[in-house]
């Protein structure tokens, strides 16, 4: 398993690599001047040259591209051209607010899709599979933004629920920053969902096809048994599918967070496109990347605790 391990961390180096090399070179494409934008249409030519020269950028760009790297090594992420923070402390706590809003919408899809998937694997000609298994489709098939809208709508009709922001203005505890979390974890969540249900259903539905099925269900066990083996055996392609939604949500989560207001990466990119802040863009992609990178080992990595066979 050790080596598994470390060959799986040394293949995701190159890939590490190759992100870094892509969203650099993305940024720099991006039009606007980040000199301009910090020191104002109005600068003189010598208050250009000198920013210029601080900030590197009269260097090949190849060079800036190490100097980068050697910087985003030490921590260093670089200055907010609008805010002037430091964009490491900035991106981290913005990271930290969706990494919540994140796992609570995994959470709920792969919950959902799981029990939802093995109602259609069990009942595939029932009423009620043919019910969810349509559900499912209507999922995947509505944008994010049009659930996060729609719930929005509800919760400014009602009253029910709070309409954006991560607490209340009295700053509660662990019950008021729940009632914040639902309606865009939901919104987050409704597609990823369909997914899980419709691959899992597949998946186990393969699986209790399966010869040793037969044999079970031959001795006499309970279906609640065969479910619970059946299941085990699915594990690995729900794993898989899991692992993709991660992806799905790093990027779907800018729409909810900008919709429900929730200070997190996604709203903090946007607010950054906006204002043409280019060293919060550049920390916000490579940290969403980087993190969708490690994610993929780890599920590589459980893949291989389930599944003895992928360690060869």
């Amino acid at each position: 398993m050790t080596s598994f391990l470390s060959r799986r961390l040394l293949l995701s180096i190159p890939i590490l690599i190759g992100v870094s090399i892509v969203v650099f070179i993305t940024i720099k494409l991006i039009p606007g001047d980040p000199v301009a934008a910090l020191l104002g249409p109005n600068a003189t030519p010598q208050a250009r040259a000198d920013l210029v020269a601080r900030m590197g950028l009269d260097k090949p760009v190849p060079v800036q591209y190490v100097d980068w790297v050697w910087a985003l090594l030490h921590g260093n992420l670089g200055t907010s051209i609008s805010l002037q923070q430091s964009v490491a402390g900035l991106v981290m706590k913005a990271f930290g607010n969706t990494l919540i809003l994140l796992l609570a919408a995994l959470l709920i899809a792969t919950a959902g899709g799981v029990v939802l998937g093995t109602i259609v694997a069990l009942r595939p000609r029932s009423w009620l599979g043919r019910l969810v298994s349509t559900t499912s489709l209507g999922a995947i098939s509505v944008p994010q933004y049009t659930v996060a809208l729609l719930l929005l709508l509800f919760a400014v009709e009602t009253g029910a629920l709070p309409t954006g922001g991560m607490h209340g203005t009295g700053g509660g505890g662990i019950g008021d920053l729940l009632g914040h979390l639902l309606l865009p974890a939901v919104a987050a969540a409704l597609t990823p969902m369909g997914i899980v249900a419709r691959m899992f259903s597949v998946a186990l539905a393969d699986v209790l096809g399966q010869e040793f099925v037969e044999s079970m269900r031959a001795r006499g066990l309970k279906q609640s048994a065969i479910v619970r083996h059946a299941m085990h055996n699915a594990l690995p392609s729900l794993l898989t599918i899991t692992g993709l939604q991660v992806g799905y949500l790093l990027g779907g989560v800018l729409f909810v967070e900008t919709i429900f207001a929730w200070p997190g990466l996604g709203q903090q990119v946007y607010q950054a496109i906006s204002s043409r802040d280019m060293p919060l863009i550049q920390a916000g992609v490579l940290i969403s990347a980087v993190v969708l990178v490690l994610v993929n080992v780890l599920v590589d990595t459980i893949h291989a605790l389930v599944d003895p066979r992928v360690r060869a």
